[in-house]
């Protein structure tokens, strides 16, 4: 029954309109027919008292409390996340792409390096928050150091994948042609290792606002993820789940916008995109 909710919600629509829709408008139709069917179930759940509110509000209770949080302060939660989340993936996918480059080019870094990160890269998030606290105190800046770990690992991982990836015999023919390091590098092993580049800038997105929940839970006076500690110490699960509503949409925003780019700048790909239901 669920795999007819697209469809339904289609020939919902005018005639005129469903003519008109492109593919990509289709596919975002699609994407929403699971949310809506979660969101109609479990408010059916709730009604009927299967579920009992105060662990689980329906999911109207939680439109009305983001309605109620949007006169209030949940802006300036959403803003303070931003800024931290924009500024730590910002630092730690910069310093991951200088890394992975060096590592990715050279086996006497990689050497010196790879045992050290695979290390790190295994330390949980939480983990970080006392030892950051101890160094760095309560401020902005251990927050953003911390969301900048989060980022780091995926963009560096990747990265170094895709280099190390990179087909031998398009080394050898710039070679041939003698490129020098730099050309080859412009020309031939940047544009090879921007689909890897970009996998890990989408996972260190995702990872940036995992570790800002983790930031934020701890030492924080206004975030997303002070209204989820929030919510919890009041015991508003609707506070919780509007909170945790909002990051998603953020993280999907976000990764929207790299997909966008990815889009844009690897248009030159000739790859398989996957087959219609129909085929």
């Amino acid at each position: 029954m669920s795999n007819d909710l697209p469809a339904r919600i289609a020939l919902a629509l005018p005639r005129r309109a469903r003519a008109t829709l492109s593919p990509t408008w289709r596919r975002r139709l699609k994407g929403l027919a699971l949310p809506l069917l979660i969101v109609v179930a479990l408010e059916f759940i709730v009604r009927i008292g299967w579920l009992p509110p105060y662990q689980m509000p329906a999911p109207s209770d939680i439109a009305l409390t983001l309605s109620d949080l949007a006169t209030g302060a949940l802006y300036k939660h959403i803003g303070a996340s931003l800024i931290r989340v924009l500024l730590g993936f910002a630092i730690g996918a910069s310093l991951a792409l200088v890394f992975a480059a060096w590592v990715g080019l050279s086996r006497e870094a990689e050497a010196y390096l790879e045992p050290t990160f695979a290390a790190l890269r295994s330390i949980p998030s939480l983990a970080w928050v006392p030892l950051l606290l101890l160094w760095l105190g309560i401020d902005e800046t251990s927050k953003i150091v911390l969301i900048a770990i989060g980022a780091f690992f995926p963009v560096y991982v990747n990265v170094v994948a895709a280099i190390r990836n990179i087909d031998r015999k398009l080394v050898e023919v710039g070679r041939i042609y003698g490129f020098s390091r730099l050309q080859l590098v412009r020309r031939i092993l940047l544009p090879a290792a921007l689909p890897g580049l970009f996998t890990g800038l989408r996972s260190g997105m995702s990872l940036a606002w995992m570790f800002l929940v983790a930031a934020e839970l701890i030492a924080a006076t206004k975030g997303l993820g002070y209204l989820l500690s929030d919510g919890r110490e009041t015991s508003r699960p609707d506070i919780v789940l509007a909170a945790i509503i909002v990051l998603a949409l953020l993280g999907k925003f976000s990764d929207g916008l790299l997909a966008l780019l990815e889009r844009r700048w690897l248009r030159w790909r000739d790859t398989f995109t996957g087959q219609d239901g129909k085929d």
